[in-house]
C-alpha cells in the first residue's frame, strides 16, 4: 500500500508558537487532503495522546508519537540545535544533550531520528553536528523552504549521499498553506509504525516536492506567520487579552 506521510507537523499544542488550528482541525484537514500518516512533532513537547491517536484512527491517518527537541538548550543558544524523534513517549522531554540521545535510543531502537532544516541559518539547525553525530540520525530533511535560487536542501541532499541516509520530504507544518506541497508517499505493507519506519530506513518512498514562489511563499506568507506568530506570543506573555487571529488556511 500506498501511505502519503507528513512526517513534521505542529499544531496549536505546541508551546513555542502561536499556531492557529487545533490538533483535530490539522486532522480534519489532512486527511481530507488524503494523507495516511502524521507525525506530532510539537517543540521540546509530547503533544501526542490516545485521544489524539483514536480521533485520528477515526479519520484514516496514523497518528505517530514524535518531538522536535531542541538539543543543548540554553548552550549553542535558547532553542537549541533541532532534532526530531519519532516513535517516542513522554519521556523524550527529558533529552538535553546528544548524549542524552544515544542513551534513549540505545533504550529505545524502535525510534526513528529525523535531522529537520540542518543546514538553514539560525543557531536552530544542527550544521556541522549534523555530521559529528551521524550515528544516530536515521534520515535527513527536505524542507519545504527553497525555491530556484534559493536551496538549503543542496547540503542536506550530499550529506544524506554521503551516509546513504534517506532524504524524506516534509512541509514542517506551522500553517496550512503547504501540506499538500510537500510530502512524502511511503510503500508499505501496513498502516504501522513499524511498517512505515521500516520502509523508510529502505527507501521505499518517493518525494514530492517543488520549489517555491522566493517572493509570495518565502518572504511574504512566511514573514507574515513569523510578525503574527512573534505578535501573539508577546500579547500572551504581557495581556491578559487574545491576539487577534489570522487565517493562513487556503
Amino acid at each position: 500500500m500506498k501511505l502519503k506521510t507528513n512526517l513534521h507537523f505542529h499544531t496549536a499544542d505546541d508551546p513555542n508558537h502561536e499556531i492557529e488550528y487545533s490538533f483535530y482541525q490539522a486532522i480534519d484537514k489532512t486527511s481530507a487532503l488524503g494523507f495516511s500518516v502524521l507525525a506530532l512533532t510539537c517543540h521540546n513537547y509530547f503533544a501526542w495522546s490516545k485521544k489524539y491517536a483514536e480521533y485520528a484512527e477515526e479519520k484514516g491517518v496514523l497518528l505517530i508519537p514524535g518531538i522536535e527537541i531542541g538539543i543543548d538548550r540554553g548552550k549553542v543558544s535558547k532553542e537549541g540545535r533541532h532534532l526530531i524523534i519519532l516513535g517516542c513517549d513522554k519521556d523524550v522531554e527529558k533529552i538535553q544533550t546528544f548524549d542524552d540521545v544515544r542513551k534513549y535510543k540505545k533504550e529505545h531502537p524502535e525510534i526513528f531520528i529525523l535531522a529537520p532544516h540542518p543546514f538553514f541559518y539560525g543557531s536552530f539547525s544542527l550544521k556541522d553536528a549534523l555530521e559529528k553525530n551521524i550515528d544516530i540520525i536515521d534520515a535527513i530533511e527536505q524542507s519545504w523552504f527553497y525555491s530556484k535560487w534559493f536551496n538549503k536542501n543542496k547540503e542536506a541532499e550530499k550529506m544524506a549521499k554521503k551516509y546513504n541516509l534517506p532524504y524524506i520530504s516534509t512541509s514542517d507544518t506551522h500553517f496550512f498553506n503547504f501540506i499538500d506541497r510537500h510530502y512524502a508517499t511511503i510503500t508499505t505493507k501496513e498502516q504501522t509504525q513499524e511498517a512505515v519506519f521500516e520502509s523508510m530506513r529502505k527507501k521505499q518512498f518517493k518525494n514530492t516536492t517543488s520549489p517555491q514562489n522566493f517572493l509570495l511563499d518565502l518572504m511574504i506568507i512566511q514573514g507574515i506567520f513569523t510578525i503574527s506568530d512573534n505578535i501573539k506570543r508577546f500579547a500572551k506573555k504581557f495581556s491578559k487579552k487574545p491576539a487577534a487571529n489570522l487565517d493562513f488556511s487556503e
